[in-house]
C-alpha cells in the first residue's frame, strides 16, 4: 500500500492555527490505526524563511513542485497580501495539480488561491462568514455561500475558518479511512466526530453557545450510545433536565440542527461505521442503529450519503482491499455487499 501524499502549501504570514490544522490531523503519525498513515510535506509557495501570524519558523524542506506529485493539495489561509496577490508560481502550481486530477482543499482564506488560479469558477465555495462581502466582490463567478462550514464540489474542497478547517480534515480522513479511523481521529484531538458540512458557520445567540455546548455534552454522549433505542425529544430533553421547548431552542443554537435530524445523522454515522467493521446483515445494521427495519435503513441511508448501505460497504471494502486492510472487526451476520 503506498502512502498518501498531503502536500500543503505554505505562504509567509499564515494564521498560526490555521495552519496547524492539517499539520495535526495529517502530519501526526496515526500508524497505530491505519499503516501507513498520510505523508505530509509542507511546501514553500514563497521564498523562504517563512513564518506564521504569530512569528513562528515554518520548516518548508519542499518546493511547490511537490503539489502536483501529491494525492490531496492543501491551501492554507494566507494572509491578507497574498489574498490581494497570490505568488503566480503558486497559481500555476495549484493549476497543474487540479489538471492532474489531484484532490484540491483550502482552509479558511486559502480559498483566495483557488479562485484566482480559475479552479472555482461556476462552482460553489466557503470561506470564513467575514470574507463573504470582499470575496464575492473580487470572484463574481464563484458561487460564495458564507454560511456552510465546508463544500465539497468535485475534487474541489473549501472550508470556513478556524474549528471547520479540522471538520474538513476529518471529513477527508473519513474518505480515505472511513469513519471508524476518522471518529477516533477525532476522540483523540478531543473535537466533534463529525459535522455536517452543511451545517451554519455560528449560531445566534453567541452569548449562549458556552452554556449550551456544557449542557447538552453529557445529554448527546447519552444519546450516541442509546441510538439502537427509540429516542425522542421528551426523552433527550429529561436526560438533559430541561423543558422540551428549551431543550429544542438550545440544541439548535449550539448544533444548528433539530435534536431528530442530529439523531438521524448519528445513526447514519453508526451505520457507516458497522457496514465498515463488521460482516452484520443489512436488517442487523438496522437494529442496532435504531432504524428498526431495512427498508428504513436504506431510506435514509440514501438520502444522507447518495448510496445504498450495501454499495457503501462494498465501495469501502473494495477500496480497504486496495489499500491493504480489511475489516477490524466481525461478527456472525451473512454478508450483504
Amino acid at each position: 500500500m503506498e502512502r498518501h501524499v498531503v502536500a500543503v502549501a505554505v505562504t509567509d504570514g499564515a494564521p498560526t492555527f490555521e495552519l496547524a490544522v492539517p499539520c495535526e490531523v495529517f502530519g501526526t503519525d496515526r500508524s497505530d490505526l491505519v499503516d501507513p498513515w498520510y505523508e505530509m510535506r509542507l511546501t514553500a509557495a514563497q521564498p523562504g524563511p517563512l513564518r506564521t501570524a504569530t512569528g513562528l519558523v515554518v520548516p518548508t524542506s519542499h518546493g511547490l513542485d511537490q503539489l502536483a506529485e501529491a494525492d490531496t493539495v492543501v491551501v492554507a489561509a494566507c494572509p491578507r497580501a497574498v489574498q490581494l496577490d497570490p505568488p503566480a508560481e503558486l497559481l500555476q502550481a495549484v493549476r497543474r495539480a487540479h489538471e492532474l486530477g489531484r484532490r484540491i482543499v483550502s482552509i479558511c482564506s486559502g480559498v483566495y488561491v483557488l479562485a484566482a488560479a480559475g479552479l472555482l469558477d461556476g462552482r460553489r465555495a466557503t470561506a470564513h462568514w467575514m470574507h463573504a462581502m470582499d470575496f464575492s466582490h473580487r470572484f463574481p463567478d464563484v458561487e460564495f455561500d458564507p454560511t456552510s462550514l465546508y463544500i465539497e464540489d468535485g475534487t474541489i474542497l473549501t472550508s470556513a475558518g478556524t474549528g471547520s478547517g479540522i471538520d474538513l480534515c476529518l471529513h477527508l480522513v473519513r474518505q480515505d479511512f472511513g469513519s471508524a479511523v476518522a471518529n477516533e481521529v477525532a476522540r483523540r484531538m478531543v473535537v466533534p466526530p463529525h459535522r455536517e458540512g452543511g451545517q451554519a458557520q455560528y449560531a445566534r445567540p453567541p452569548v449562549r453557545v458556552r452554556r449550551t455546548s456544557d449542557t447538552l455534552a453529557p445529554v448527546l454522549e447519552w444519546a450516541r450510545h442509546h441510538l439502537h433505542e427509540q429516542l425522542t425529544v421528551p426523552q433527550l430533553a429529561r436526560e438533559a433536565g430541561l423543558s422540551e421547548r428549551t431543550f429544542a431552542r438550545r440544541f439548535r443554537e449550539a448544533l444548528g440542527t433539530t435534536p431528530l435530524q442530529w439523531i438521524l445523522q448519528e445513526r447514519v454515522r453508526l451505520a457507516q461505521e458497522l457496514l465498515e467493521t463488521t460482516d452484520d446483515a443489512v436488517e442487523s445494521v438496522a437494529q442496532r442503529t435504531g432504524f428498526g427495519s431495512a427498508t428504513n435503513l436504506r431510506h435514509h441511508f440514501g438520502r444522507l450519503t447518495g448510496v445504498s448501505p450495501q454499495t457503501y460497504r462494498h465501495v469501502f471494502r473494495h477500496r480497504a482491499a486496495q489499500q491493504g486492510r480489511g475489516p477490524s472487526a466481525s461478527s456472525s451476520g451473512a454478508r450483504t455487499g
